[in-house]
C-alpha cells in the first residue's frame, strides 16, 4: 500500500522540483566534502608542526597530563560521593521527620509494601 502511494507521490511531483532537490543535495554534499578535506588538511599540517614541539617538551607534558587527569578524576569522584551522601542524608531526614518510609525504601530499591503492612498489623495488635 505504501509503495503505491510513494510511486503516485513521485509521479505527481513536478520535474523541476525534483531537479531543485537534487541540485540542493549535490551542493550541500559537495560543500561538506570540501569542508571535510580542508579540516583533514589543517589537522595534518598542525600535527606536522606540533610533533617536534611535543617531542621536545614530552618530559614535562606527560607527567603534567597524568597529574591533571588524576586531579580531575579525584574531584569528580569526590563530587559524586558527596552527592550520593547528600541524597542519602536527605532521604533519612525525610524518613525521620515526616515518616515517609516509602520514599526511602523506593530510593534504596527495596519493596516497601510488606514493611507498611507489617507496621499496620503491629499497630492493630497493640
Amino acid at each position: 500500500m505504501s509503495d503505491v502511494y510513494h510511486q503516485q507521490q513521485q509521479l505527481s511531483e513536478p520535474r523541476a522540483h525534483q531537479v531543485v532537490k537534487a541540485a540542493t543535495a549535490a551542493t550541500a554534499g559537495g560543500s561538506l566534502l570540501i569542508l571535510s578535506a580542508l579540516t583533514l588538511t589543517a589537522t595534518v599540517i598542525a600535527l606536522t608542526v606540533a610533533t617536534p614541539i611535543l617531542v621536545i617538551f614530552s618530559p614535562v607534558l606527560v607527567p603534567a597530563a597524568i597529574t591533571v587527569f588524576l586531579l580531575a578524576t579525584g574531584f569528580l569522584t569526590s563530587g559524586g560521593f558527596g552527592m550520593a551522601a547528600a541524597t542519602v542524608y536527605g532521604l533519612v531526614v525525610l524518613n525521620l521527620l515526616h515518616g515517609h518510609t516509602g520514599a526511602l525504601y523506593m530510593a534504596l530499591g527495596i519493596s516497601y509494601r510488606p514493611v507498611l503492612m507489617e507496621k499496620k498489623q503491629n499497630h492493630l495488635n497493640m
